[in-house]
């Protein structure tokens, strides 16, 4: 497969399209990122090798323009001196070289057209290759995710199966009736005291019945 057609293919695929129906979507975008890697090796050295062949054609151009200037001066020369037929070679000579310059301008402008062209080809697969690598380090991010995950229920799934849960639910049984006995404790001693400040609180009531009693039973006494 030739340079161009490859990157023709490469530029009109579809990465996500061809992602979501691969069975090793990462082994396939590492397969997608070297052969974009390779056409752009490619298409730079192809683009590398026009620009110096566009460089060689106008350093040319410049030599034929040097040399129909030169036989332009040795025309005007040979006239001066009254040598026509010396006049019409030189002119000749000129003509060839106006030729010749004429034909390398247009090669060189054509050459220019196809450095444009290599470069927005370079700048397309480039934007393609930059696209297909951010979507492997998000297919290496979500592997990483997965393999997280799945590690993190296979910890739960053990935790489940092992003792530890039993051991850690004896030990809460065993925390909770340690502090119902301490309530307990507490609770006995506060009633008993409760019980014999009720008995004083009575006594000293019964002692203000007994003296109201008394008092209405002798009216003397009360008014003395």
């Amino acid at each position: 497969m030739g340079i161009f057609t490859r990157f023709r293919d490469i530029i009109s695929s579809n990465i996500n399209a061809m992602l979501d129906k691969a069975e090793d979507p990462q082994k396939l975008i590492k397969l997608m990122i070297q052969e974009m890697e390779d056409t752009l090796v490619e298409l730079k050295s192809s683009c590398a090798g026009v620009i110096a062949q566009a460089r060689r054609t106008r350093r040319e151009m410049e030599e034929a323009a040097d040399r129909q200037r030169s036989w332009e001066e040795r025309a005007t020369l040979a006239v001066r001196k009254g040598r026509d037929d010396l006049a019409r070679e030189a002119l000749s000579e000129r003509r060839a070289y106006e030729k010749k310059e004429q034909a390398f301008k247009r090669e060189a402008a054509d050459l220019d057209v196809l450095v444009e062209e290599y470069q927005g080809d370079i700048r397309q697969l480039e934007k393609k290759l930059e696209s297909a690598k951010e979507k492997q380090r998000l297919l290496v991010e979500r592997h990483i995710h997965a393999v997280h995950k799945r590690r993190a229920q296979e910890d739960i799934r053990r935790m489940d199966n092992s003792d530890a849960i039993i051991r850690f639910a004896n030990l809460e049984n065993r925390i909770d009736r340690m502090e119902a006995e301490a309530e307990m404790i507490n609770f006995g001693k506060d009633s008993l005291e409760g019980r014999i400040a009720h008995l004083a609180t009575d006594e000293e009531i019964e002692r203000e019945l007994e003296n109201l009693k008394s008092s209405l039973a002798n009216p003397m006494n009360g008014e003395r």
